[in-house]
């Protein structure tokens, strides 16, 4: 009635095959999809980086940066408030970091990323980071 309502014929010719099953037969059964995402997830799950590893790669991926001082650059350390760094200097380090981890940052992501602590929190969560 409602199809009919909402202008969609097309509802009016659709079945759905249900296959009754008796009570005393009843198990539990993963379909190959299940069971393809399960692994997927298996997967993935162990490809994260380790935090201290990525903190010494970023933080020497920074340190390469050719307009600022290697001696102010630590585990904390903001672009713009500590390093002195602009917006456009910002974007090239995390292109920089794009290249080094060997995953491409969203740009959503990429403006949110303004200091080395983000950056590592970032890179270290994402499972496409090598």
């Amino acid at each position: 009635m409602a199809a009919r309502k909402s202008g969609l014929p097309l509802l009016n010719y659709l079945r759905v095959h249900v296959n009754a099953i008796p009570n005393n037969r009843l198990q539990f059964t993963l379909s190959p999809i299940n069971i393809f995402l399960r692994r997927f997830s298996e997967e993935v799950r162990g490809t994260f980086l380790d935090k201290s590893e990525v903190t010494d790669r970023v933080i020497s991926c920074v340190k390469n940066f050719q307009k600022l001082d290697p001696s102010k650059v630590n585990p904390n350390a903001h672009f713009q408030n500590d390093l002195g760094l602009d917006s456009l200097d910002a974007v090239e380090i995390v292109m920089a970091l794009e290249e080094e981890f060997g995953f491409e940052i969203p740009d959503n992501e990429a403006d949110k990323i303004n200091s080395i602590k983000l950056a590592v929190d970032f890179i270290a969560s994402h499972p496409q980071a090598k």
